[in-house]
C-alpha cells in the first residue's frame, strides 16, 4: 500500500461557527488534527479546505493545503477533488479520510484503520469502540455499527444506524468516522447518487454498503472527542491540556 492522509475542513459550521479556526490551547483546532495525522505517519498529509483563511492558519504546519470548491456535499467529495489536484496519476492507492474535528484522535487508531486493506476484498475500513456510557446506547447522535466478527477486534460491517442495534443483550459499537479507502473505491463512491438508506439515516457510509462495497471495522479502545459545540471545544481543551 502507498497511503496518503487527507483531512477535509470547511469554514461553515452550524453549531460551532468557524470551527476549524477555534482556539485550542493557543492554536487553531485544525492544526491539532494535522499534528495527530503527522504523528500517525500514514503517508503525506493533505488538508482539503474550502477557504483561504484555513489555508493561511496552516502555514508551516507540515501539511500540504489544497483549496477546493465550496460546492461539495460531503467531505468525501472534497477529498476526491484534492486528490485529483495533487495526485492526478493515482500514485497513492489508499486514502485515509481523517475528519477535521477530531483533535484528540489517537495516532495509533489512524494507523489501525489500514489493517483490513491487506485483504483485497475490502473496499474501505473504519473504526468503532464498545459503548460504555449507558445513555449512548439510545442516543441517535451516536452512530452504531452492526457487524459480523471476522477475528478478534475486527468485523465486517452489515449496517450502520442511529437506532439502538442490534437488539438484545450484548455490547453495542460506537462508530468512529474515520475511513481508509482504496483509491478506486473512493472514486466509485463519489460517482454514486445518494442511496435511500443513506438519506433516511443521514449516514453517508450506507451508500457504500447499498452499492455492494465491503466495509471492515477495527475495534479500538476509545472514541475520540468530536468537536461540534462550544461545550465540546472546552472539553477538548481539558483533554489536550493533560500530560501525554
Amino acid at each position: 500500500m502507498n497511503p496518503i492522509t487527507v483531512i477535509p475542513s470547511r469554514l461553515a459550521a452550524t453549531r460551532l461557527p468557524r470551527k476549524p479556526l477555534a482556539d485550542l490551547l493557543g492554536k487553531p483546532m485544525i492544526r491539532h488534527v494535522v499534528e495527530r495525522a503527522l504523528e500517525a505517519d500514514v503517508g503525506p498529509v493533505i488538508v482539503a479546505v474550502d477557504d483561504r483563511e484555513i489555508a493561511d492558519a496552516l502555514a508551516g504546519s507540515g501539511a500540504d493545503v489544497v483549496v477546493t470548491g465550496r460546492h461539495h456535499p460531503s467531505g468525501s467529495d472534497r477529498i476526491h477533488e484534492a486528490l485529483a489536484l495533487r495526485d492526478p496519476d493515482g500514485r497513492y492507492d489508499v486514502v485515509v479520510n481523517l475528519q477535521g474535528d477530531l483533535p484528540t484522535i489517537d495516532p495509533a487508531s489512524v494507523r489501525a484503520a489500514l489493517g483490513p486493506l491487506s485483504d483485497p476484498d475490502v473496499d474501505l475500513a473504519t473504526l468503532a469502540a464498545i459503548i460504555t456510557v449507558e445513555h449512548e446506547r439510545t442516543d441517535p447522535n451516536v452512530v452504531k455499527v452492526v457487524g459480523t466478527a471476522l477475528a478478534p477486534g475486527r468485523l465486517r460491517a452489515l449496517y450502520f444506524t442511529r437506532a439502538t442495534a442490534p437488539h438484545g443483550d450484548g455490547p453495542l459499537l460506537h462508530h468512529i468516522g474515520l475511513y481508509a479507502w482504496r483509491r478506486e473505491a473512493l472514486g466509485r463512491f463519489v460517482r454514486l447518487a445518494p442511496s435511500p438508506l443513506e438519506m433516511r439515516e443521514r449516514l453517508e457510509q450506507l451508500r457504500a454498503l447499498e452499492a455492494g462495497m465491503r466495509i471492515d471495522v477495527v475495534l479500538v479502545g476509545a472514541v475520540p472527542l468530536g468537536v461540534d459545540t462550544p461545550a465540546d471545544l472546552e472539553r477538548a481543551r481539558m483533554l489536550l491540556a493533560r500530560p501525554r
